[in-house]
Order: structure tokens, then sequence, then C-alpha cells
């Protein structure tokens, strides 16, 4: 999943990169409102970590623009510390969907996101049974019966981002949005996605027969179940 942090306490925001990047993240930096605006205007986001107080304006302004824009259900969790109620009713009532004060634990942080994610796609735990192959979100492992396929990071996160969209069509863009990040960054013309499945297919296949993962000609891929 990608995260983008926008906060300009720089060695907050790299504390939080190193610790989510080794939870296997995908972390883009703004530092400041305007810089936060752009980046959402162009990309997607599971999770927008807010800070409030930023140097050319406040984090208010970004989560309406945020809602304000159509079909988009990124998560936003606010930091800040602003200790007013008040504060924490607005960021709610806005839209966010949490709210966590300064200072805090980075491993809350996490289980803040976990929450968020089984909320989002109505898991009761962070397991995902999908044609008995079981996917364990928190600890980034995908299993039949008794044994452990050996996956990839970039295999394990696009069978995570496809298993909690299952029965949507999730496009190749979307794809390399959520597992690779910044889509400018990336070169749209490479077979690079198509390569990586195929590779995950391969050894999800190795294991049961996997008629359920369609490929949807022209657009992307789809779990169906």
């Amino acid at each position: 999943m990608n995260v983008l942090i926008v906060e300009d306490e720089k060695s907050l925001a790299l504390e939080m990169d190193e610790f989510l990047s080794k939870e296997g993240f995908i972390v883009e930096h703004a530092w400041k409102k305007s810089s936060a605006e752009e980046k959402i205007f162009v990309n997607n986001y599971d999770f927008i970590l807010l800070d409030l107080g930023l140097p050319d304006g406040d984090g208010f302004e970004v989560l309406k623009q945020l809602k304000a824009m159509k079909d988009r259900d990124d998560a936003v969790i606010i930091l800040t510390a602003r200790s007013a109620v008040d504060d924490r009713i607005k960021g709610l009532d806005e839209g966010a969907d949490d709210y966590l004060p300064k200072p805090f634990s980075l491993n809350e942080l996490l289980a803040r996101m976990h929450a968020i994610t089984r909320r989002k796609h109505k898991l009761e735990k962070n397991e995902v049974n999908i044609h008995e192959f079981l996917l364990n979100i928190q600890n980034r492992t995908v299993s039949f019966g008794e044994e452990r396929l050996n996956l990839t990071k970039k295999e394990f996160e696009i069978f995570n981002y496809l298993v909690l969209n299952k029965n949507r069509v999730v496009s190749r863009m979307s794809l390399t949005e959520h597992v690779w990040g910044d889509i400018l960054e990336v070169n749209s013309d490479s077979n690079f996605v198509d390569v990586h499945v195929k590779n995950l297919r391969k050894k999800l296949a190795a294991t049961a027969p996997i008629e359920w993962f369609e490929t949807v000609r022209s657009i992307g891929y789809r779990i169906n179940c």
C-alpha cells in the first residue's frame, strides 16, 4: 500500500518513512500544503498521514480539497500537536478516518492503519480467505494449508491489493499506483506489471487451480469469489 506523509517536521517524517517502509509500505513525502495538494491531484493513496500545522497553510484545507474530489477513498489519519477537542471533532466531521495526537507510538499508528483497512474492506481480522488461500495482511504472508508461498515483496503487494478489491476490475494503472507509488515516475509503456502478475499466478497455480484469477483484456485483473 502507498502512503503520503504530509509533515513539515522532517525528523518525524523520516522516522515514519523508515518504520513504514520496513512494514512494506511505499512512502512519499510532502513538506508543505502546496506540494501535498499537487501529489494528491496526481496520485491516489491508500493512506494520507496529515499534519495540520503546515508552513504554507492549514492541513484542514488539504483534507477539504481531497474530499471534494470524486471517486477518492484515500484514508486520512490526522497527526497533530493540537490538543483541542474542537480540532479533533472538525477533522473527523470533515472526513478524516482517525486522529492521532503527537507524540505518538509508531506501533500505534500502524495498528490504527490496520484497523482502518479492516473497516474499509469489511474484515473481522487481519486475514482474508480466498479460495483456500489465506492472506495475512499484518504478517504479509500467503499460505495454502500448511504451506507458505514464497512470494516476492511486489508479488505479495499485488495479490494483497487485488484480494482487498475482490470482484472488482483493477486496472494496471491502479496497480502501478498502489504498489509502485508515483505514477509519474513509472514508464507507462512498460509491461513490468504483467511480468509480476505472471510470476504471481505461476506460484499460485503451482499450489491449486486459480480460474478465479481473471485477466480483463486491455484493462487489468480481477479476483472473483
